[in-house]
């Protein structure tokens, strides 16, 4: 990804950091051959070339882009889960990824973590965005996920001779397991998803109190994993699963819905980061009579939104991490929506707009492991910029309106926003 040329003098805004610190009132940010050279108070802005480009930030917000921690840009805001594994070809799917990449960025996101991954798109969306060839948030990329057999994305009945091949590695016992890691390393994975717990959203008996992955097997992936320098997430629901994947050394928990008080102390003993992904919830109870969900999902998702808040409360409060990141791609869940997730953070479950934005910034970097190069306005890092038409602190759902970004900035390059 080609960083920008010359200088850029962003000005008249308040600073948002990305660490938590409080805000910096009339503040500037230069750039200069796509890196950050300050950040800071206006009044302490270093002489700049007199041809720099400048722009105005229009008295509102100049702040990190944003890192959606919990991407999948291969699902297609499909109507039910079992519509991943057999609507469209693959041909497609990378279509609709790459359309949905685009519109990331568009959301002020300007980096993301895969989830998870149709066939292996992502592997390639990261080289399709690095190589400039297509828009998109810097990728951490996934692959296909590793399930036990009868699991949560293990959902065609034999007889119907199906399998899975697109959507997931279904093992069973750790020998199985190893193996499925072994087929992600020659594709060139980043992150091991996996899914030891069942979820309210199964589409047959699951629910999210299952357990769908023995310790062994989750030991197996994060053994083979490791040893070829992956990093390993998964689908954590169940209070047994959650413990299971810290105990088995896993580098990220995705929601650690039921987590209770020796799982929060396997978490910070570790700093093991935990992605809520609990919008994805709410729209589940509010829209999913019109998708047709039955009550017993609905109810499960209910169940499971109020234990998730409970939880992600649990672990920030005790100095744990969270990652932002929704599951976007379902129909009642659709992708261009990210920025729910952060107004959802504080209007339902209570943090602060600096704490949300702190997890959807700093921490996503972290989470992605390139905390050294995004993540945060600081001297020598990418120039990955958001500057919003308002003041997100007084109202952080002004994130979720594209109409007021004024640039959408990628290593100093605007990608989008009102002055491209």
């Amino acid at each position: 990804m080609k960083l920008a040329t010359g200088t850029t003098v962003i000005a008249n805004g308040t600073l948002l950091d990305g660490n938590g610190g409080p805000p910096v009132r009339d503040a500037a940010l230069i750039v200069r051959d796509g890196r950050i050279a300050y950040a800071g108070p206006h009044r302490g802005v270093p002489s700049v070339e007199p041809d720099a480009a400048r722009i105005d930030a229009r008295g509102g917000t100049i702040m990190p882009g944003l890192v959606e921690a919990h991407f999948h840009p291969t699902y297609f805001n499909v109507a039910a889960l079992e519509d991943l594994d057999i609507k469209y070809p693959v041909e497609y799917v990378t279509l609709l990824a790459a359309a949905n990449c685009k519109l990331a960025l568009e959301c002020g996101y300007t980096s993301a973590r895969s989830g998870g991954s149709l066939f292996n798109i992502d592997v390639w969306l990261k080289k399709a965005i690095e190589s400039d060839v297509c828009p998109g948030p810097r990728l951490s990329a996934s692959g296909r996920e590793i399930c036990g057999v009868g699991g949560l994305m293990d959902w065609n009945p034999d007889f119907r001779k199906i399998g899975m091949e697109g959507l997931v590695l279904l093992v069973n016992g750790p020998d199985e397991a190893r193996s499925a890691v072994r087929k992600l390393v020659k594709d060139g994975v980043e992150w091991v998803k996996t899914y030891p717990t069942g979820d309210a959203a199964a589409p047959d008996t699951n629910d999210h109190h299952t357990l769908c992955m023995t310790f062994e097997e989750m030991h197996a992936v994060v053994q083979t994993a490791h040893n070829h320098k992956m990093k390993v997430t998964g689908h954590c629901r169940a209070t047994e699963g959650i413990k299971n994947a810290l105990r088995a050394g896993y580098d990220a928990i995705e929601h650690g819905t039921f987590i209770d008080d020796e799982g929060l102390e396997l978490l910070l003993k570790r700093d093991v980061p935990c992605v809520p992904a609990l919008y994805f919830e709410l729209a589940s109870v509010e829209r999913g009579k019109e998708f047709k969900l039955s009550q017993r999902v609905i109810d499960g998702h209910k169940e499971t939104l109020e234990g998730g808040a409970e939880s992600a409360r649990r672990i920030l409060q005790t100095g744990g991490r969270l990652g932002m990141g929704g599951d976007y791609g379902f129909g009642w869940n659709p992708h261009g929506d990210y920025a729910r997730e952060l107004t959802f953070f504080v209007k339902y479950v209570g943090l602060s707009p600096l704490e949300v934005l702190t997890c959807a910034t700093r921490t996503g970097a972290e989470i992605m492991g390139r905390a050294d190069e995004f993540g945060t306005l600081e001297e020598g890092k990418l120039a990955d910029v958001l500057v919003v038409d308002g003041d997100v602190l007084a109202d952080i759902s002004a994130l979720e309106d594209r109409s007021r970004f004024i640039a959408v900035m990628q290593g100093g390059v605007v990608k989008a926003g009102l002055v491209k």
